[in-house]
C-alpha cells in the first residue's frame, strides 16, 4: 500500500524546516537571564515590614499578634514567585506586607537578606489612652465609708 508517498515527500522539507526552527526555541533567552535582575525589588510606600507566621491558614501572627490572610492574597518570594501559604507553616519568616480595605494582609513580600537590611516603617497603631499618667487620683480600696468617698465638684 503505497498511499500519500508522494504528497509525504514533498512535505518532507517543509517538516525538516519546522523540527529545526523548533529545536532553536529551546534556547535561552538573553534578557531573561538572572544577571538583569535587580537585587532590591521595588515595595510600595504603603507596605509594612513585620515578623510572619502561618499558623493555619488563613490564621498568621504578625509581629506576635493573631490577624488573617484576606481571600485570593499574593505571597511572593525573594524571585517574585508565587508561594503557597501553607508550605510556610510554622516559619517564622521577615516581610512585607500591605493590607486591604478591611485590615486583613492583601499581598506579602518574603524578603532577601538585602533587602531585609534596609529600613522600612513597621505598622502603625492608633492607642488611645483614656486616664491620665498621674497617680494624684483618689482610688477606692473597696472598704472606705459612703460618707468618705472622693466627692466630683459641679
Amino acid at each position: 500500500m503505497n498511499r500519500c508517498t508522494r504528497r509525504l515527500m514533498a512535505t518532507l522539507p517543509t517538516l525538516l524546516l519546522l523540527a529545526a526552527s523548533t529545536g532553536l526555541l529551546g534556547l535561552p533567552v538573553l534578557a531573561q537571564t538572572e544577571d538583569s535582575k535587580p537585587a532590591v525589588r521595588e515595595f510600595p510606600k504603603a507596605a509594612l515590614r513585620g515578623e510572619l507566621m502561618v499558623l493555619m491558614t488563613p490564621e498568621i501572627t504578625l509581629d506576635g499578634k493573631p490577624e488573617r490572610l484576606a481571600p485570593g492574597v499574593r505571597i511572593l518570594d525573594p524571585q517574585n514567585q508565587l508561594v503557597l501559604s501553607a508550605t510556610l507553616t510554622q516559619q517564622p519568616l521577615l516581610v512585607n506586607y500591605l493590607r486591604d480595605n478591611t485590615g486583613q494582609v492583601q499581598q506579602v513580600w518574603l524578603l532577601s537578606s538585602e533587602e531585609a537590611r534596609l529600613k522600612r516603617p513597621g505598622q502603625k497603631r492608633n492607642s488611645f489612652f483614656f486616664g491620665s499618667d498621674t497617680a494624684s487620683t483618689p482610688a477606692d480600696d473597696g472598704k472606705t465609708p459612703y460618707d468618705q468617698l472622693p466627692r466630683y465638684q459641679r
